[in-house]
């Protein structure tokens, strides 16, 4: 497999949210992507993109200052949007990019956290975040960052998350 992975650059965009618009995959937009760009060029985010030649495979962020209040009080930056094109699964991909990230987050911070949604789509991470040592950060359910309560109906969708951590430097 010959894999790339390097920063998002704006000139990416409209390639890479292409094979996601062709899967009618939400938010996976030329203009979410080149917003993603400019908040890396700020600072505020590092993108990594997977590339197969010159396909995207996948690409995954890590948020320096996590919206998650745990994780923003415990200066605990995020993993979000880790996203592998179907096609390009269970190839290694998803753990590469993961790799980087991690080594983005361990030269500043000791630990990086992620949220993973909670229903089938998602057993895939699930699996693969605590083989890798994530560890559930013992908080519960969460629904757009704040704690489902006992008793409470609520709309599963990808905003209901269980957030993990993971110790990346000693």
């Amino acid at each position: 497999m010959n894999l790339d992975l390097r920063a998002l650059t704006h000139d990416d965009a409209p390639a890479l949210a292409a094979p996601f618009q062709e899967l009618g995959w939400p938010g996976k937009t030329a203009e979410q992507l080149a917003a993603y760009a400019e908040q890396q060029r700020s600072g505020e985010r590092d993108v990594v993109v997977a590339w197969l030649g010159k396909e995207p495979a996948g690409y995954g962020c890590v948020v320096r200052r996590s919206g998650y209040p745990p994780f923003r009080e415990g200066d605990i930056p995020e993993i979000q949007d880790l996203t592998v094109l179907p096609a390009h699964r269970r190839r290694g991909v998803g753990s590469a990019l993961l790799d980087r990230l991690e080594e983005l987050v361990a030269v500043r911070h000791p630990v990086v956290g992620l949220g993973v949604g909670v229903y089938a789509d998602y057993g895939p991470a699930m699996r693969l975040y605590v083989a890798r040592g994530y560890q559930f950060d013992g908080r519960g359910l969460m629904s757009g960052g704040r704690p489902v309560a006992p008793g409470s109906r609520i709309r599963v969708d990808d905003d209901v998350t269980l957030m993990l951590t993971k110790r990346v430097r000693s």
